[in-house]
């Protein structure tokens, strides 16, 4: 009986030991783990963009198709006279293909009865100008009204601005976003009396362009401003670091 006694509390005795054990070697891994410095840095840059694209469209209606048709051909003329006289060059414009439809409208009867009239052919054409010289065309797109006084329906969209060395903007902001999370991690490192060990891990954000001096705010998906000339450029770069 008191052998027995003996080797139970050996065991129980074993058993503590061995588990205290593992509880400390699990926080010792735990802890070692968690030696860590997250930091996230930001990559920023105002610039202006360099391409401008305007769009606008003529139409015209007949109920002779060929007649009208001869009168948007006119009015195609006109309008790349006009563009080319304003300095505009032939190979930034582009004119989209003609899109024909047929206009009803609907008469009642004082019996509620109603019924369907052909109203004639509209025709509907689009132009696009591509150009790198801004200033032209925006003065172009805000002086249409010189085609309107010719008779020509032309209904202009505002222009639209594009950035052509954006993927070189993007490495720019790419390295300057991880030097900036490098630096932060480097200065919470030397406060804290340790150094940086290897890099463990890196997260880039969403690359957002946003109009300068708007109110937009950025997306999950990331915001594409098209509708200002003058642009800012943000990514962000999340870095994890072990420390020693």
């Amino acid at each position: 009986m008191k052998l027995s006694n003996i080797v139970l509390g050996l065991i129980l005795a074993l058993a503590v030991v061995v588990g205290a054990a593992i509880i400390g070697n699990a926080y010792k891994y735990k802890y070692r783990v968690n030696e860590t410095i997250e930091v996230t840095g930001l990559g920023k840059k105002d610039f202006q963009a360099d391409l401008i694209i305007w769009n606008a469209d003529f139409q015209t209606n007949n109920f002779d198709l060929k007649a009208a048709s001869q009168q948007l051909s006119d009015d195609k003329r006109k309008v790349e006279e006009y563009l080319i006289s304003q300095g505009v060059k032939k190979e930034e414009i582009v004119f989209s293909a003609v899109s024909i439809s047929k206009d009803f409208e609907y008469r009642y009867d004082n019996n509620g009865g109603s019924q369907r009239i052909f109203n004639g052919y509209s025709l509907l054409q689009s132009v696009e100008v591509k150009s790198k010289d801004l200033e032209r065309i925006e003065n172009v797109s805000r002086e249409i009204s010189n085609l309107i006084s010719q008779g020509i329906e032309l209904n202009s969209s505002l222009p639209s601005y594009y950035f052509s060395g954006l993927e070189d903007l993007k490495l720019e902001l790419i390295s300057q976003a991880t030097e900036n999370a490098r630096k932060r991690a480097e200065n919470i490192a030397k406060e804290s009396n340790a150094s940086l060990g290897e890099l463990k891990q890196a997260r880039l954000g969403i690359f957002q362009i946003t109009g300068q001096y708007s109110n937009e705010e950025f997306t999950y998906g990331g915001v594409f401003n098209t509708t200002s000339k003058d642009k800012t450029a943000n990514i962000t770069a999340k870095l994890e670091f072990k420390i020693k």
